[in-house]
């Protein structure tokens, strides 16, 4: 990691770095980038930088437009690939500014801070490790995507059956050399479908890291010709892409979540952090699983979470509790899709656990049954309820959850309801090709 403006500098000289991409996410969490020349790289570093913020989406409106890009100097890396030219590129993570040098509220990284210091305010300090999930697609002869995978692999196939495998073993190499701690790689249970699993880090890190997993896995996926996607659920009966959240708290260096006298050896700490993720997922559900085609992941049959439960043995609820202990205990949450914007979907869970704590949310009894198997009456006297059907309905729950909404500001709230009410009300009065089929000749 790189820990002074001039190593950025030497860095840039001994590497010959010719361009600097400075590197954003909008509310909706699109990466965005202002690519600048290397003799621009000072001003940047002091954060004199400006653009027009009017253009982004959930940013500002015209008449408030000029913003600041504020470089987060660890997180300087350069591309392992190189432009068609053979010109070198590096990468610096921005905060965004108000011209007036205060925190600019839409920005998604300063809204995860502000949860990340109120965790630290009560002496925690957060761990995530995501399990993002995606598709490789062929491309068409006018090299537009589709939805025609380029093998029939399955769980934990290889080659020939898993075709993608050069493919995702580039991705592996070029993560690696972004500084990225690699720990598995594998074909997922869907034809075209696979994941990289990369180590856990302070919360920060890991949403910066998944959005750099993205960008690179898609870029690597051109190279090979291929599309690579994250979208929750692209292909209709088979399994969707989820991101898998494993979370953890730690304070004065020991994790928070592990009590060895306990039952199950989970501290209070980690029962009321649960209490609370199950409380207000329905308040955040929109925010993890952004997407009219969220919905269609979230669905029983599919090993998606469909669920509020939670449990230590099985992988049916919404919280999982993995059986490794001691400095590895943790909780993994099973609703966030790779579509998710990282920054929000943290800030959310880790103020959702919070609010568990500070107000001692006891957690239902665990469910080690399969809740698949139940019957909406046992379900419904087991007190198990579902997250909500469909994008609609979830942007109602965030509505209605003081939490949620305090933890994103109101800027970001406002943005985020007022595009994805857009989203839902197109895709509600479409009229879709099943409808059609089904419909059309019979009434």
């Amino acid at each position: 990691m790189v820990k002074s403006k001039e190593e950025i500098f030497e860095l840039v000289k001994e590497l010959n770095i010719k361009f600097i991409r400075l590197q954003f996410v909008d509310v909706l969490g699109i990466s965005k980038n202002v690519t600048i020349p290397v003799q621009q790289l000072g001003k940047a570093l002091a954060g004199e930088l400006m653009f027009d913020g009017s253009s982004i989406e959930g940013f500002v409106r015209i008449e408030e437009s000029d913003m600041y890009l504020r470089p987060d100097i660890s997180t300087f890396t350069v591309f392992p690939w190189q432009t068609q030219k053979g010109v070198a590129e590096a990468r610096l993570i921005c905060d965004i500014y108000n011209p007036d040098g205060t925190p600019f509220a839409g920005c998604p990284r300063n809204t995860l801070r502000r949860v990340i210091d109120k965790a630290a305010a009560l002496g925690y300090t957060m761990y995530a490790g995501p399990e993002a999930e995606f598709f490789l697609f062929q491309k068409d002869a006018h090299g537009r995507a589709t939805t025609i995978t380029n093998d029939r692999g399955s769980y934990f196939d290889f080659l020939p059956v898993d075709m993608g495998e050069a493919a995702r073993r580039d991705m592996v190499l070029a993560l690696q050399e972004m500084g990225f701690e690699i720990e598995a790689s594998h074909h997922e249970i869907a034809p075209g479908q696979h994941e990289i699993a990369f180590k856990y880090a302070d919360a920060l890190t890991t949403a910066d890291n998944i959005a750099t997993f993205k960008l690179v896995v898609r870029t690597i996926a051109l190279q090979h010709d291929l599309h690579a996607t994250f979208m929750p659920k692209p292909i209709y009966g088979v399994a969707g892409s989820g991101m898998h959240t494993h979370q953890s708290l730690f304070k004065n260096g020991q994790n928070a979540f592990y009590d060895p006298e306990s039952r199950s050896q989970l501290s209070d700490t980690a029962r009321y952090y649960i209490g609370g993720i199950l409380k207000h997922v329905k308040g955040f559900c929109a925010i993890t699983n952004p997407l009219v085609n969220s919905y269609k992941r979230l669905v029983p049959g599919y090993e998606a979470p469909v669920y509020i439960a939670w449990s230590e043995r099985n992988r049916s609820p919404l919280i999982r509790i993995p059986a490794r202990r001691g400095e590895s205990t943790r909780i993994e949450i099973r609703n966030p899709d790779p579509s998710c914007n990282p920054y929000l979907a943290l800030a959310v869970t880790l103020a959702a656990g919070l609010d568990g704590i500070i107000n001692k949310i006891e957690p239902p009894d665990p469910v080690d049954l399969n809740i698949y198997d139940l019957t909406p009456q046992e379900r419904k006297e087991m007190g198990i309820e579902s997250l909500p059907l469909d994008l609609g309905a979830a942007l109602y729950e965030l509505s209605q959850n003081e939490v949620i909404k305090e933890t994103l500001g109101e800027h970001i709230y406002n943005r985020f309801m007022e595009a994805k009410s857009i989203e839902w009300n197109r895709y509600r009065k479409q009229v879709h090709k099943w409808e059609l089929d089904n419909y059309l000749t019979i009434y």
